[in-house]
Parts: structure tokens; sequence; C-alpha cells
């Protein structure tokens, strides 16, 4: 063993050159390419095991909406190869399969300090170090700090009375106990149809003697039309794999779907349809952005609009229902699309019911059920799908104080103010990966990971190479990219939706479009730029 391999993985108190918060997919990477790079790396992860949101999100149907052969990574091309999938779209356990496959082929979890969650991150100006402190009252030192923390891992708890009274068996989506869950013969009560509970409904429906789903809002989802994955076309996938992550890389989107690009409205109503269908067929999230147009222009929106909810009333036999399942009041794909199987058909089953809690708020959790608009509903178990507070909370439940002690929770009381989404302003050597300002979550996840730390990495590099010290964004590089990223959400229909992208989902939260509307090549050629031009808008002290 060399001595550098031996202070890699063995690093002295105070001589940690990188401590990177959280072991899903973004710690990870981070972990391998930066001691792959030679760096002393530690990573702390709140949970027992390596997963992140895969980790803890376990509820029934819960699967990627991205294509498995594309949410995975392509760093190392054995990987790629050897990694067998068995669906179209991967099931949470197969994910969390794939990422202890990975920490294991590569040897990660030696440098993983498990079910330590970081609680306080403050910058020492004197040391020109990152203090981090643990729940366990552990104080880390390290030079550059790089937060891991995901998009969607501080789930949004049940803000209701009466909770602690219910008798039955409660559980949160986001943090679903590991054993498996039994609702045979029960009375279940849904409360949510975002994402989760559109997974999740289905399968609990199955089980359940009776299930009552109570919605707040009406989501648009489209069929996954998953399948078994066939064996002919993993090996198209991996005899393609260079081409198809390049197209990806250079996208809008990161997923490297090769659809019709042209405005609504420059087309028949014919070739809409068409198109339309065509995406329909193809299932997913192609159906997200359908024309060029779509997320801009109301009336080509609602082309689109219209066409999904014929869809859904065609699913769905009771009108009133159907009615009631169709999406209103903000435009097609300003909240994330979902996608389902046999969602809507679950609707048709003689032993679930809809409750539109937006006319019928929920009053109080009873000791035998909940009670929403007067009545009473009588349940032996509850499943909260509500949802994350999601990209600033899980950096926000960390106490981080940069420079004179700027508190980030202070700095960002109006909202998230980043430089290119990987750091801010007033706290030197501190990285996000996919933070608020970047293509993050209107992406594939693990495409705009990569593109993240191997920014990172590359920074580094250069630092080490030209004896540099520290590196923050300069206050007015910041304010313009804030600018910029907030002109070209205004130039949308985002922002006429209360999604979770401006936070309208969390009490109290400030209202602002956080993730980056650029697309992921333009943003990927931006960040590039700035690199290749001495770091451009990047305030870097020199080592003394």
């Amino acid at each position: 063993m060399s001595d550098q391999s031996a202070k890699t993985q063995n690093p002295a108190a105070g001589e940690l050159d990188v401590l990177v918060i959280g072991a899903g997919f973004g710690g990870l990477y981070a972990l391998y390419r930066l001691r792959g790079d030679g760096y002393s790396v530690k990573v702390l992860e709140a949970a027992a095991d390596v997963g992140g949101t895969w980790y803890f999100n376990r509820y029934p149907g819960a699967r990627c909406d991205i294509e498995s052969m594309s949410y995975s990574y392509s760093f190392s091309e054995d990987l790629q190869q050897e990694w067998e999938w068995s669906e179209r779209y991967a099931a949470q356990p197969e994910i969390l399969s794939y990422i202890n496959h990975v920490a294991d082929r590569f040897e990660l979890r030696q440098h993983i300090q498990f079910e330590t969650r970081a609680t306080q991150a403050v910058f020492d100006e004197a040391s020109q170090r990152w203090q981090v402190t643990t729940d366990g009252g552990e104080v880390i030192s390290a030079r550059f700090c790089v937060l891991a923390t995901g998009c969607l891992s501080v789930p949004q708890r049940p803000n209701v009375d009466g909770l602690d009274s219910f008798e039955g068996r409660w559980c949160h989506t986001g943090f679903w106990p590991h054993e498996d869950v039994d609702f045979s013969g029960q009375r279940v009560g849904v409360v949510g149809t975002g994402s989760s509970g559109i997974q999740a409904i289905p399968l609990i429906a199955e089980q359940a003697d009776h299930l009552t789903v109570f919605q707040r809002t009406a989501n648009y989802s489209v069929p996954a039309w998953n399948r078994p994955l066939e064996a002919e076309v993993a090996d198209e996938w991996k005899a393609r794999y260079s081409e198809i992550r390049k197209r990806a890389r250079l996208g809008l989107a990161g997923v490297g779907f090769e659809g019709r690009q042209c405005a609504t409205l420059e087309i028949s109503e014919e070739e809409q349809q068409h198109e339309l269908e065509r995406r329909w067929q193809h299932g997913g999230l192609v159906m997200w952005e359908t024309f060029t147009d779509v997320l801009s222009d109301e009336e080509a929106n609602a082309v689109t609009a219209e066409f999904v909810r014929a869809k859904i009333r065609a699913q769905v036999e009771d009108p009133e229902i159907a009615d009631l399942l169709t999406p209103k009041g903000f435009p097609y794909g300003s909240k994330r699309i979902c996608t389902d199987t046999n969602y809507y058909q679950t609707f048709n089953r003689e032993n679930v019911e809809l409750v539109d809690i937006s006319s019928s708020p929920i009053e109080e959790i009873t000791r035998t059920g909940l009670r929403a608009g007067g009545q009473s509903y009588e349940l032996d178990a509850l499943v909260f799908a509500t949802g994350f507070d999601a990209m600033t909370g899980p950096i926000l439940d960390i106490d981080i104080r940069g420079k004179n002690g700027l508190s980030l929770r202070e700095k960002w009381s109006a909202g998230p103010r980043t430089y290119l989404g990987l750091m801010v302003a007033g706290f030197p050597n501190l990285f996000t990966i996919a933070g608020p300002g970047s293509p993050s979550v209107l992406s594939n996840m693990v495409v705009s990971i990569e593109q993240h730390v191997d920014w990172i990495a590359d920074c580094l590099a250069h630092m080490k190479q030209e004896g540099l010290e520290c590196i923050e964004p300069a206050l007015a590089a910041e304010d313009g990219w804030v600018g910029h990223a907030n002109e070209l959400a205004s130039a949308t229909l985002f922002p006429k939706a209360n999604s979770w992208y401006i936070g309208a989902n969390i009490p109290g939260k400030p209202r602002v479009f956080m993730p980056y509307l650029g697309g992921v090549g333009p943003y990927r050629k931006i960040c590039d730029d700035v690199a290749s031009n001495a770091y451009e808008g990047f305030v870097i002290s020199r080592r003394s």
C-alpha cells in the first residue's frame, strides 16, 4: 500500500481533505471520484446503510420514473456492462441493490460513517477549515465540505391535530418501515395523491379491505408501461451506451430520448394528436415536455393538457370520480408529471373511495380514523403521502455558518441563493451536489450528479495544482445567476402552479422557483465555460 493510499484510508485527525454529507447516489460518486484523485475523504450518513432516498422510501410501488438503463452511473464501463436490470423502470429494492453493489464493488463502505447525522457545519476562518459537528457530539475538521444531502430527503410530516391519539398504525411514504406492512383485511386511508401516493395506491387497494383516498389536488399522471426488460433491449443499450450517455448529457433533461422537437402551434391538429399518442404509448416522462412550447405558451399547453385529461376520463368509469381525478387550475407539466401503473383504473374498484379534501378539508385525526368536511371515516391504518421539504430542506436541516458567522438559514430566509447551484457566497469551500439553482430535479438526477461531482473534483484539482486555499462565489456573480434563473422561470408556466418546486407545500417557506430551467446540456456548457475561464465569478485565495 502506498503512503498516499494509507493516508486516504486512515486520515489522521485534523488532516481530512474532504467531508461528504450523504451516501446516496451523489455521496457515493463523490467518494469514489475524490478518493481516486488522492484526497482523504469521509462520508457521514444518517441512515444505517447506503442508498439515500432509496434507503428510506420503501413504500409499496416505490419506483423510479427514469428508465433503469438510464438511471445508473456512467463512470465505469465495466459497471455499465455487468449490471443486469430486470425491469424497464426499476423498483426501489432493485435500485437499492444496485447502490449496494456499487458500494461493495468499489470498496466504498470503509470510508462511510453510518448512523451519523451532521447537525452543524461552521467555517473556521483562522484555519480555513470546516468544523462539522455530529449528533453524537463528534467534531470533524475538513478543508472542503460537500453536501450530498439529496433533494427529496426531508419528509413533510403530517401536521394534523390528533395524530398522537390514533390507535391504528400510521406510516409516511418518505420514511417507510423496513419490515413488511400488511394491510390485508384493513380499512386504510391514504392522504396525498402526488407521485408517492399515485405509486402506492394501486398496490394498497389490492390488499386492503377498503381504501379511502384523501385528495387535495389532482395531478397529471401518465402510464409507465412498465415491463420486464428484454435481454435484447438491454444489449442494445449496452452496445450504444457511449452514444446514449452523450446525448443525455447534452440534452435538456438528461434522458437522451429522441423526440420530435417542434412547437405545438406550428403543426396541424392531426399531427399534434399523432405525436401525443406516440409519446403516450411510449410512456413515462417523455410525456412531460411534449412540444417546445408546452411549458411557455398557455394555448399550446392546453392541447397537451386536454389530451391527457381525455385519457384520464377514458380510464375512470364514474364520471364524477373522473372529474375529481382530472387536474384543473394549473398548467400541464408545471408540476412534475407522475408515472403510474393502473392508478386511474384503481378507482373503478368497489373497495376504493375518493374524498375531495380541497372542498372538505381534514379537520382532525381521531382515535379510530379521521374527520373531513364534518364526516367521520373509520380507519385501521393511515398512510401519509405528503411529500418533502424539497431541495433546501435537507441543506437547511444542518446549521451551516460561513464567514463572520453568517447563517445559511438567514441568508436563504427569502429563498435559496447560489452560483450555478454549486456554491454560496460567504461559504468558502462548501459545495452542493444538485443544489437549488441547478437542473437537479428537472433532470435525470444521476446525470446531474455526475456532472456536479466531476466539476467539483476538477475544481479541487485546479486549486491543488495552483496552490490555492479557498474558493467561493463573488456576490455579484451569485446575484447574476439568481437573476438569470428567475428570468428563465418567469418566462415559463412553472410559477403558475403551487408546486414543491416553489416550496408551496411547506407552510411559511419562501415562494421561489428553485431548480434551473436552462436544461442539462446548456447548463453543463455554462459550468465548463466558467471553469475554463479561470473560474469566472469565483473569488479564490492563494495559500499563505
